[in-house]
C-alpha cells in the first residue's frame, strides 16, 4: 500500500512552530517510505480565517523545502483540496451516516444548550449535551427539515460500550464510549466542523498515516467510531508531543511565542530552523544532530518520535543556525548580510570584507547590526576598557602602542589590503618588546570602542582606512593622557 500523508492547516495567520512540526514529520513519513505528500486547505472556520494566510502556507513550505505532491494549486486525483469546496461532499456523508446510525439530526437551539450547561454546573457534573432529538425518527426529521426548520447534524453515540485504537508514540488507547460527547458533525450552514471534515477527507483522499498533536487523543476514539459506522479502514494514528516553551508552559502563538516567520525575521536560516525543529521530539539513532532534507527523508522514521514534551531551547537553536552560517559559501552569506549591514553602517566601504570577517562569529544574522555599528560611529567608550588582563595591557603601555601606531600609519603608502597593514603593523610589538596582543588590544580599543567585536585590529583598521584609523587613534591617546 502506498503510504499518504497529509498536510491540512487552516489559514489563520503565521505558521508556528508546533504547526511546521506536523508538517515535516507528515512529509517525512510520506517521503521516507517512498510516498505522497498532500496539501489540503481546512478553512471551514470562517471566523478564524486571515486574508493572504494561504499564501504565507504556500510560501513558507517553499522556504522550508516542502514539496507536495497534491493540492490546492497543483491539483491531483482527489480534489478539490480546499475544504469550503467540498461543501456538497460533506453534506452527502453526513446524511449517509445518520442513514447508518452513527449521527441524527439535532433541531436544539443554543438556549436548550445553556439551559442544560447550567444544571450542569450547579449540579457540579461535567457537561456533556444530551440530546432529546436522537429519538426523533429520520422520517420526521426530514419532514422538519423539508419545512426549512434550521438543524445541526450530530454524532450519535451508544454509552454502553468502549473504543479502542493503536498509536505509534502513545501504544493502545482504551476509552469507554460512555465519556464521549455527541458533538456537531455538520453546522447549521452546512459546513463541517474539524472533526467530521477530517474523516470524511482522510478516507476519500486515501491518507494513510494521520500525524497530529497529542490534545487530539481524546477525541480520536469518536473519530473512529465514525470509520466504523462508515466502514471505512482506520488510518495509522501518530500523536505527537507538545512543545513546551519551559516545564510548565506549551509553546503557542496565542501567548506571543515565535512563529517560523518570526524567526525568518530575526535571522535564522529556514534550514536551520528546520533541522532544529525536527529535533524536538524526535531523534536519529545514531544521535545525530546536523541534517539536510535530503538526509531527512532517507533516515526519519516514526518510532525515534518521543513521548515526552519537548523544550523548545533558543540557545540551542541559535548554536545550530550559527553552524549553517559557517557552513554557507562567502557569496551567499554576503547577500544575506548586506542588508543587515546597511542597516548601521550608511558609509562605503568594502562590505564584502565585512562580511568574510563577521562570518565565522556570528549566530545568528540580528546580532550583525550592533556587532559593526561602531564603523558607522565610534561609541563613547572609558579608558578603562585598555586595561586587559589576558592581554597583560596598562595604561602606560596602551599609550605607547597607540602613539607609535598613529607614527606608523601616518608614514604608511600601502593601504591596499587587509594582508599589506598586516605586514606593516606586525613588525611593531617585537621592535616595542611587547607581546601581540599588548599592541594591538589597544589599536582595536580606540578603533571600536568596544570590548567584544567580530573581527580584529587589522581588518577593522582596513575597513575603516587609513583617515579614520588617525582620528580615532588620536582620540585613544587624548583619552589616555
Amino acid at each position: 500500500m502506498e503510504v499518504r500523508s497529509r498536510f491540512a492547516p487552516s489559514p489563520t495567520g503565521y505558521m508556528h512552530i508546533g504547526n511546521l512540526r506536523t508538517a515535516l514529520y507528515e512529509y517525512l513519513v510520506a517521503k521516507s517510505a517512498g510516498g505522497k505528500f498532500i496539501l489540503r486547505i481546512e478553512d471551514t472556520d470562517q471566523e478564524r480565517y486571515v486574508e493572504g494566510a494561504v499564501d504565507i502556507i504556500y510560501k513558507t513550505m517553499k522556504m522550508v523545502g516542502l514539496k507536495h505532491d497534491e493540492g490546492p494549486d497543483i491539483g491531483g486525483n482527489f480534489g478539490p483540496y480546499v475544504q469550503s469546496e467540498r461543501k456538497a461532499i460533506y453534506k452527502k456523508y453526513a446524511d449517509i451516516l445518520v442513514e447508518l446510525g452513527g449521527a441524527h439530526y439535532c433541531f436544539c437551539s443554543e438556549e436548550e444548550l445553556e439551559n442544560q450547561r447550567k444544571k450542569c454546573e450547579e449540579t457540579g457534573v461535567p457537561f456533556k449535551f444530551d440530546d432529546p432529538c436522537k429519538n426523533i425518527s429520520i422520517e420526521e426529521a426530514k419532514k422538519r427539515i423539508s419545512n426549512g426548520e434550521k438543524y445541526t447534524v450530530r454524532q450519535t453515540i451508544n454509552p454502553d460500550g468502549e473504543v479502542s485504537f493503536d498509536d505509534v508514540v502513545y501504544g493502545h488507547v482504551s476509552v469507554e464510549t460512555k465519556t464521549l460527547d455527541e458533538g456537531i458533525l455538520l453546522k447549521s450552514d452546512g459546513l463541517p466542523t474539524y472533526n467530521f471534515a477530517n474523516v470524511v477527507d482522510d478516507h476519500l483522499m486515501n491518507i494513510t498515516h494521520v500525524l497530529r498533536g497529542n490534545e487530539y487523543l481524546s477525541s480520536t476514539p469518536k473519530y473512529n467510531l465514525m470509520y466504523q459506522a462508515f466502514g471505512w479502514d482506520i488510518p495509522t494514528y501518530v500523536h505527537l508531543p507538545p512543545i513546551m516553551k519551559d516545564e510548565h508552559n506549551k509553546l503557542s502563538k496565542r501567548n506571543g511565542d515565535a512563529s517560523f516567520q518570526d524567526l525568518v525575521q530575526k535571522g535564522y536560516l529556514p534550514e536551520a530552523i528546520v533541522n532544529y525543529i525536527v529535533l524536538l521530539g524526535w531523534s536519529a539513532k545514531n544521535d545525530q544532530e546536523i541534517f539536510s532534507m535530503e538526509e531527512l527523508e532517507k533516515v526519519f522514521n516514526v518510532e525515534g518520535i518521543n513521548k515526552s514534551p519537548a523544550i523548545f531551547d533558543i540557545e540551542k537553536l541559535k548554536w545550530m543556525n550559527g553552524v549553517y552560517i559557517r557552513e554557507l559559501p562567502c557569496e551567499k552569506f554576503y547577500k544575506l548580510s548586506e542588508p543587515w549591514m546597511k542597516q548601521v553602517i550608511h558609509k562605503d566601504i568594502d562590505f564584502e570584507t565585512l562580511a568574510k570577517c563577521i562570518q565565522p562569529r556570528v549566530n545568528v544574522l540580528n546580532e550583525i547590526p550592533e556587532a559593526i555599528d561602531f564603523i558607522e560611529i565610534l561609541p563613547e567608550y572609558d579608558t578603562e576598557m585598555y586595561i586587559h588582563k589576558k592581554m597583560k595591557t596598562t595604561v602606560e603601555i596602551s599609550r605607547t602602542a597607540l602613539l607609535e601606531a598613529e607614527n606608523l600609519i601616518k608614514n604608511m603608502t600601502d593601504w591596499s589590503s587587509i594582508e599589506a597593514i598586516h605586514d606593516a603593523f606586525m613588525v611593531m610589538p617585537e621592535k616595542l618588546g611587547l607581546k601581540n596582543g599588548q599592541f594591538l588590544w589597544p589599536i582595536r580599543t580606540a578603533l571600536t570602542g568596544k570590548q567584544c567585536t567580530p573581527t580584529g585590529a587589522i581588518e577593522i583598521a582596513y575597513l575603516l582606512g587609513k583617515e579614520e584609523c588617525l582620528s580615532r587613534i588620536q582620540i585613544g591617546i587624548n583619552k589616555l593622557g
